[in-house]
């Protein structure tokens, strides 16, 4: 913890995805990216962290990380942790760059890019993958890292400390029941919309003999494709495994509510993102009458791009969501996402962590398991996505076996990324890229 940081690099890598048409869906096609941030120290030990974005921006992304820089480098961890509201405040709320958010969008990402780096060098520093460094924390220490500022109508810090209090009962067992059995997930890979029906099939046929029961497929084109494509993926997987959907935005709240009619049949876990991403009284809206239409079956999900723990706070009072899907990279960082989590649970909605992407698998794998040991103590409606793509590039990638994730047992927040992969993929100057 005496560890000062002595410099700061951000790299752009990308990764091209676009071609394949992994990671498509009714709004996004792009190239797997990352604003990669790595933190060196004094000791020689190093922090990396990361957000993800589409391509085309990454670059903005990192020069916001070079704008930022300065509010870590020449700090101690110690110090950091000494007073993190201090220090995540000092990126989400420059004097004068959070005008361009605030606690949003570019700024946010690139503060959220150096928090993960810094939770990630402390992890290290500590010898404990981040979900055991989160989940033995002290009680006091974990609520002293969540800014309640803009959430005390929804939770105070009592109420976080007494959430947290009660799940130390019995977290010893939770913790072998994941050594055993892993933690539930599931698989996104079978049913991007940039995929013919062929590959659609073969994808659903694969993922249910390695043990998935649960899959994810993508909606929001002509609602007629939506159906053969839902058609398609429950032959496959049979009525009692859970088949989940993801409109990325692209409806309007009554368009939304007509095609959930449509696809109703099918019966749908959840409806993901279903308009767009900040109309909280649209989701509330689509709740209601997606309930109505299922019998209760079908729920919204929502959260990969909610903007800041305010978002989520709005959520859940309205009532809007079923499901809670935490980013690791769109907000803060960390301390943000602790505050999600909670706020959560006092709403009694459960945590289902959005992933993909580029090492968004390595990041919230880590926050799910803090979610179930410390906070939520029941694996009820709780699952981690999975995609299939990238891991291959981190020196601590994510393991499944039987559609769950394993645990993370290396030192850190399995952010590192490999050099070679660094250097191959960087933009515009990676041979990938020449």
């Amino acid at each position: 913890m005496n560890a000062v940081i002595t410099g700061l690099d951000v790299h752009d890598v990308r990764f091209p995805t676009a071609d394949a048409g992994d990671g498509s869906d009714a709004i996004n096609r792009g190239d797997y990216s990352a604003t990669y941030v790595r933190l060196t120290t004094d000791t020689g030990v190093e922090g990396a962290g990361f957000t993800f974005t589409n391509g085309r921006g990454n670059e903005i992304t990192c020069a916001a990380v070079r704008a930022l820089a300065h509010h870590a480098v020449g700090r101690s961890v110690a110090d950091i942790f000494a007073e993190p509201v201090a220090f995540s405040r000092s990126l989400a709320a420059d004097s004068q760059l959070r005008w361009l958010g605030p606690e949003k969008g570019v700024i946010h990402m690139a503060t959220g890019a150096i928090v993960n780096a810094v939770w990630d060098l402390r992890a290290k520093l500590e010898g404990k993958p981040l979900w055991k460094l989160l989940a033995e924390m002290p009680t006091e220490e974990l609520v002293r890292n969540i800014d309640f500022h803009h959430i005390t109508d929804a939770i105070m810090p009592d109420e976080a400390a007494a959430i947290l209090d009660k799940g130390l009962s019995g977290m010893d067992d939770r913790r072998a029941d994941l050594e055993r059995d892993g933690f539930p997930s599931y698989t996104t890979s079978v049913g991007w919309l940039g995929y013919p029906d062929d590959k659609v099939r073969a994808l659903t046929r694969q993922a249910y003999a390695e043990g998935w029961r649960a899959m994810k497929m993508k909606v929001g084109g002509p609602i007629e494709d939506d159906v053969r494509r839902a058609r398609i993926i429950r032959a496959e997987i049979g009525p009692d495994a859970l088949l989940m959907m993801d409109a990325n935005q692209v409806w309007d709240v009554d368009e939304a509510i007509a095609n959930m009619a449509r696809l109703a049949e099918f019966d749908p876990y959840w409806i993901e993102e279903p308009t767009h991403a900040d109309d909280v009284l649209g989701h509330a809206r689509i709740a209601r009458a997606v309930a109505q239409i299922t019998g209760g079956r079908c729920r919204v999900a929502t959260g990969e791009v909610a903007a800041n723990r305010v978002i989520f706070k709005q959520l859940l009072q309205a009532e809007a969501i079923g499901v809670m899907q935490i980013d690791a990279c769109r907000v803060g960082g960390v301390n943000e996402v602790l505050a999600e989590i909670l706020m959560a649970a006092k709403f009694g909605v459960p945590i289902c962590p959005h992933a993909g992407g580029v090492g968004l698998c390595e990041l919230v794998q880590h926050l799910a398991v803090f979610d179930y040991l410390r906070v939520g103590t029941s694996l009820e409606g709780r699952m981690v996505e999975y995609v299939d793509h990238l891991h291959e590039h981190f020196t601590d990638p994510v393991r499944t076996r039987d559609g769950r994730y394993l645990l993370p047992s290396q030192a850190g927040y399995s952010a590192t990324m490999k050099p070679d992969s660094i250097a191959e993929f960087s933009f515009p100057e990676g041979p990938a890229w020449r």
